[in-house]
């Protein structure tokens, strides 16, 4: 064989490896114990197949699908124990499903492998990873209960310029442990989007028969604020409606919204990213920066609650 062709396949040879292969390895490698308790979480991929995998080696998935991968170690600690016990608590309800969890942020992200390769460069994917194993190693088995009971763990991205919400303020469950406490978060501002709507496409996205040519001042009047201070009810035109539905329809990242009208547009200023209740892992990372542990992290976004290790 031609020296050069041979040089070529041995580089293309090890790009594979290096990219396709190598990582895969470093799943086998890092399993945690658990792995032998026979605990498995049934993962509906988004091809349909529902996969087990180990509890904690879905866990790494799920913090690097979650949580930025440059956090500090005891946010990513934190953000570990919210999802174990986010997972467990959900097999552990009685359901008729065929799966436990799925990929996507309808219960827990989660990216395998080769998603975190690609995304993190194959550099930055071994010192990645290492760090997010760590942290979920280091808090292996911990949960966290209220009252002798796992807790819903939600959490969310930023709570922006405002506290975190209380639960039955956006899913009209009260919770003991999810209240409104401080968001931990150093930069208020640190998410702040622009979306500008016109007459039509605003009124249609929301449901409306009859469009007008154009905004008038009044046409959106707010009733009602959460405790928090974010929008809970509102008046659009002739129609009442939630906050978290307006946030739904119009693909707002959370319900922290001023706006400004424009004769036949209207501009939406939002604030934070995410429903707001639980922990906020900006909030999180923000703390641990601080100095607070990934416990008193957790006591922070949970009030009341105990840390317990199950296994």
């Amino acid at each position: 064989m031609n020296p050069k062709i041979k040089k070529i396949t041995a580089t293309v040879l090890a790009v594979i490896f290096l990219v396709g292969i190598l990582p895969y390895s470093l799943t086998k490698i890092f399993r945690t114990g658990y792995k032998k308790q026979g605990l498995q979480v049934r993962v509906a991929m988004l091809n349909g197949r529902v996969k087990n995998i180990p509890l904690e080696e879905y866990l790494i998935g799920v913090v690097a699908a979650e949580m930025p991968a440059e956090f500090e170690i005891e946010a990513l600690k934190a953000q570990a124990v919210a999802a174990r016990t986010y997972v467990l608590k959900r097999m552990g309800d009685k359901t008729e499903n065929i799966f436990d969890v799925d990929t996507t942020e309808k219960t827990q992200a989660w990216s395998s492998n080769r998603e975190l390769s690609r995304k993190w460069g194959l550099v930055n994917y071994f010192n990645y990873h290492r760090k997010i194993v760590k942290a979920v190693e280091e808090t292996e088995g911990k949960i966290i209960t209220y009252n002798g009971q796992k807790i819903d763990a939600v959490y969310h991205s930023s709570s922006g310029r405002k506290g975190t919400e209380r639960a039955s303020d956006v899913w009209r469950a009260e919770t003991g442990y999810l209240i409104n406490v401080p968001s931990g978060e150093e930069t208020p501002l640190r998410f702040v989007k622009h979306q500008i709507f016109d007459v039509n496409t605003f009124y249609k996205l929301l449901g409306f028969s009859t469009l007008p040519s154009q905004f008038k001042e009044n046409d959106l009047i707010v009733i009602d604020r959460t405790k928090g201070g974010r929008v809970k009810t509102l008046a659009i035109r002739d129609q009442v409606f939630l906050g978290t539905d307006v946030r739904a329809k119009l693909q707002l990242p959370s319900t922290d919204f001023e706006w400004k009208i424009h004769n036949k547009k209207i501009e939406f200023i939002i604030y934070g990213k995410g429903h707001g209740v639980g922990m906020s892992q900006y909030g999180a990372n923000d703390l641990a920066k601080a100095g607070q542990t990934y416990s008193q992290i957790l006591a922070h976004f949970y009030p009341d609650t105990k840390l317990e290790k199950v296994y």
